[in-house]
């Protein structure tokens, strides 16, 4: 039973993806609610018909007051049949009724609506560039994803849990009393009017009040993540207090939305025991008055006090559903802001897979400035030949990296374009562009999973002696096979940590080198790629590295120069703009910047700022 109603909606269904998600509330949920649209009629449905029951339970059991006013052996001959009828249908056919609307609520909706969102918002944001993710949070955007799921699925159940039923079971109320007495609806109608009033009252101010205390949420989780992200620094600058105070401002701002939202339901709660105080007077006393008269039955009476004593009951229920149904609508808007934000960096609608023949690489006319019209790259243009390795050396901000950002496609230019032999990067589908390419970085992070994982993401489909081959040209195999962390889990299966925080700088550093080997992509980029190595383990890598690139289209970045000095091309950029081109020996001969740089060099390192 549980396995059919869990299985009724599969929340990893095939859907239309689009770049430009609804960013209205209405639509954005209405198009994550498409899969369950029979399902939401159903529950629906059945929830009208628990509320019926319910009402018609009540107008009963004034049936039942009334019936027992006659002498008991005539109660049971003339009612006795209808009173076993009544039993079982209580006993046997409404629990039946309530379960389906349960199971619809409980193990149909709740689990894979949310679900369904979660998933699909995952999906979304991973399609976001990478200069999406470096102007945000990652904590912020990770709560926005998990926060935003369980908010949309409470919406959804409180429709049917409560809205629905409250309103089909105030229809039902509504008739019960016309029935009885249409003078009865009166006090119903008053009290409904001043309750409506109290409702929009609260509403009004939920909203904002419920988004202010979830944006404020976000901010303390996003402020948290990146203490504990950045733990060695704060460690290390000995900043515990300076942390405390940056995280404490967001808490103490997260508090006093909290308590501003929570005034509204304090001002709510008082007013409402008030309203519904005036009901109960207002409905049985006038039946009392209609019984006084002779115009109502005791039943009738009896039928009215159980009403309304239940409307009072499910009065406050109703209302916290209904701010708990807009308070979590505002955790939805605010969780919109992250996953409904259109993709910006897109392949084409005729996108094609890259096709590598020869690995030759034209920077045309190449122009980026991240939108401020200074730094990055001007009008840059070269071609670098298949098989050709070249050397970039230049400043800070000189426009290295933007030159690797953009061969990779985390940005398109402002200007320009670049091509692959012979075809424009934006053309052709990212994943191919990306797995055509290799690139070993100075920050060498790593997946929080097993090493095992780290190095099958270069290529998941090797073998597990590729796998070990490619560590051990890495010099990673022998300390790969001492590793063992807290869970036991040794060898190739333990678990790195955030980030690569349990292997130290070197280490990772060689773990994403043998991924990069591993991968085997015919144009590789290395950006300080042995930075983190100490000497004796870099002179031994360094051969492999040359290994590596026999063969392959090879844009190497260093601040140590001898580990270009023997490219085929070494580049000098400057303001953007290559300044310098040629081999070591000749650019050394030319008596210019590069020239300086070397004259310059500490330690075999770059000193960029005294060579300015």
């Amino acid at each position: 039973m549980f396995r059919f109603f869990e299985n009724l909606i599969n929340p990893y269904c095939d859907y239309p993806e689009t770049d430009v998600p609804p960013t209205r509330l209405w639509p954005f949920m209405r198009e994550y609610a498409r899969p369950f649209r029979s399902v939401f009629w159903m529950a629906g449905l059945m929830s009208i018909v628990v509320a019926a029951i319910e009402v018609g339970l009540i107008s009963y059991m004034g049936r039942v007051v009334d019936i027992l006013a006659g002498p008991p052996e005539e109660v049971w001959a003339t009612h006795g049949t209808e009173l076993i009828v009544m039993a079982l249908f209580i006993l046997l056919v409404r629990p039946v009724l309530q379960l389906v609307d349960v199971l619809l609520l409980n193990n149909t909706i709740l689990p894979n609506f949310g679900t369904l969102i979660r998933w699909r918002a995952h999906k979304h944001v991973l399609r976001q560039s990478v200069g999406w993710f470096e102007n945000d949070f990652a904590g912020r955007i990770a709560n926005r994803i998990m926060q935003t799921p369980p908010a949309a699925g409470e919406v959804v159940f409180q429709v049917f849990d409560a809205i629905t039923f409250a309103l089909a079971y105030l229809i039902g109320a509504a008739v019960l009393l016309w029935g009885a007495d249409p003078r009865l609806l009166m006090p119903l109608i008053i009290w409904f009017v001043l309750y409506a009033a109290l409702i929009r009252w609260t509403i009004k101010r939920v909203g904002p009040a419920s988004q202010a205390a979830s944006d404020a949420r976000s901010t303390v989780t996003g402020r948290v993540v990146d203490s504990y992200s950045n733990i060695h620094s704060v460690k290390m600058f000995a900043h515990h207090s300076r942390e405390l105070d940056y995280a404490k401002d967001a808490i103490e701002n997260t508090r006093r939305t909290f308590q501003a939202e929570m005034r509204i339901f304090t001002i709510m709660d008082g007013v409402l025991v008030l309203l519904n105080g005036l009901l109960i007077v207002g409905v049985v006393g006038w039946g009392i008055a209609l019984w006084m008269q002779g115009l109502a039955s005791v039943g009738v009476v009896a039928a009215a006090t159980a009403l309304t004593l239940r409307l009072n009951a499910m009065t406050g229920w109703i209302m916290w559903a209904l701010t708990s149904f807009f308070r979590q609508l505002g955790v939805v808007a605010e969780g919109m802001e992250t996953i409904a934000q259109p993709i910006e960096l897109v392949d084409t609608e005729d996108a094609k897979p890259l096709h590598l023949s020869k690995g030759e690489i034209t920077f045309d006319a190449l122009s980026h400035h991240y939108g401020r019209g200074a730094g990055g790259l001007d009008r840059l243009n070269l071609t670098i030949h298949p098989g050709e390795k070249v050397g970039l050396v230049g400043r800070s901000g000189a426009g290295k990296s933007t030159l690797v950002k953009l061969l990779l496609r985390f940005y398109d230019p402002e200007e320009g374009r670049i091509l692959i032999d012979g075809q424009d990067i934006s053309q052709v589908l990212q994943d191919s562009l990306r797995q055509h390419i290799g690139m070993v970085q100075q920050d060498s992070s790593l997946l929080h999973r097993s090493v095992r994982d780290n190095l099958l993401y270069g290529r998941p489909d090797a073998s597990e002696e590729e796998m070990i081959a490619a560590a051990q040209k890495a010099h990673a195999h022998d300390f790969i096979l001492d590793l063992e962390d807290p869970q036991g889990r040794k060898g190739y299966d333990a678990h790195v940590g955030e980030r690569g925080v349990k292997l130290s700088g070197g280490q990772r550093q060689r773990v994403t080198l043998a991924r990069v080997i591993l991968k085997d992509a015919p144009i590789l980029l290395l950006d300080e790629a042995t930075s983190a190595l100490d000497s004796e383990v870099e002179a031994a890598i360094q051969e492999t590295l040359y290994g590596m690139m026999e063969g392959k289209t090879v844009i190497a970045i260093a601040h140590r120069l001898s580990t270009i000095a023997q490219m085929d091309r070494i580049l000098v950029l400057d303001e953007g703009k290559i300044v310098e081109q040629g081999t070591h020996e000749a650019l050394l001969s030319d008596g210019g910047l590069y020239a300086q740089f070397w004259a310059r060099q500490s330690g075999g390192f770059l000193n960029v700022e005294a060579a300015e």
